[in-house]
């Protein structure tokens, strides 16, 4: 039998059956999508398994990810209400959808955990935010779910009341990171650099930068000031930001996102 199973292979789905199959043979893996012709095309690149239906899938596994957008849930769980097991373990990735939700469409008794993923998982850079009630789970089953969110990236365990807050600091935000690595490059482009060149050095800046708050340990605040030299060009640059909104602009982002998820009109 298969262990983990995958219902939705679009951008986020591949990007964690990718991660996965680093540390699982492909025949430990199934997956359904409702294209054909993405089925097709996903069996053919990563050697996987493909089944027709939603159903079929869960009864060939016992992980089942849920990897669809949220509008989709309501087709999906009618689907596989009826071959949802005890045994199953069901891993869900929509954002604003609830353990408690799943558990009244799928059984009281239905064994469910919650993640927030995001789009980097594809290359290994993954960050994850995950809740579950972790007695409801043995010890080979809690290191297989381990197992399972570190094979994309990296993961925190956290309280379901912050996921939505996990949605914005790492689920939307990578999609900030490219504008603000586009609008820089422009920027550079504007002065002369060809853009590919431009590209390179300022993303290389961000993963460095990123780097440099995730092994260091130190504040921002002091990175940010270990780079402005008194009366220097980055002074002058943080300055305009200030005065342009930066921050402001960030924090409404995420104000924006976080109502999104929690449904708030």
């Amino acid at each position: 039998m298969a262990k983990i199973g995958f219902i939705g292979m679009g951008n986020m789905g591949y990007a964690m059956m990718k991660g996965l199959l680093k540390i699982h043979d492909k025949d430990d893996v199934v997956f359904t999508d409702i294209s054909e012709s993405r089925r097709q095309q996903v069996a053919i690149e990563t050697g996987v398994k493909a089944v027709e239906s939603n159903p079929e899938c869960v009864n060939s596994v016992k992980y089942v990810v849920l990897a669809v957008k949220p509008q989709f849930y309501p087709d999906v769980l009618k689907s596989i209400r009826y071959v949802v097991k005890s045994e199953h373990i069901i891993i869900s990735i929509a954002p604003g959808i609830t353990i408690a939700d799943l558990e009244k469409e799928l059984g009281e008794d239905k064994r469910i955990v919650r993640a927030m993923p995001n789009t980097p998982a594809l290359l290994g850079f993954g960050m994850t935010g995950v809740a579950f009630t972790a007695e409801k789970f043995s010890l080979e089953e809690r290191e297989v779910i381990d197992d399972f969110f570190s094979s994309f990236g990296k993961y925190e365990k956290i309280d379901e009341k912050l996921m939505s807050a996990v949605v914005c600091a790492s689920g939307s935000s990578p999609a900030y990171v490219y504008m603000f690595i586009e609008a820089l490059a422009d920027s550079a482009v504007k002065y002369g650099m060809p853009r590919d060149k431009a590209y390179a050095f300022v993303a290389q800046a961000v993963r460095g930068s990123a780097e440099m708050v995730l092994k260091t340990g130190a504040h921002p605040a002091k990175l940010k000031d270990d780079v402005c030299s008194p009366g220097g060009t980055t002074i002058a640059g943080v300055a305009a930001l200030e005065e342009s909104g930066f921050r402001n602009a960030i924090i409404k982002a995420t104000d924006a996102c976080y109502k999104k998820a929690e449904h708030i009109d």
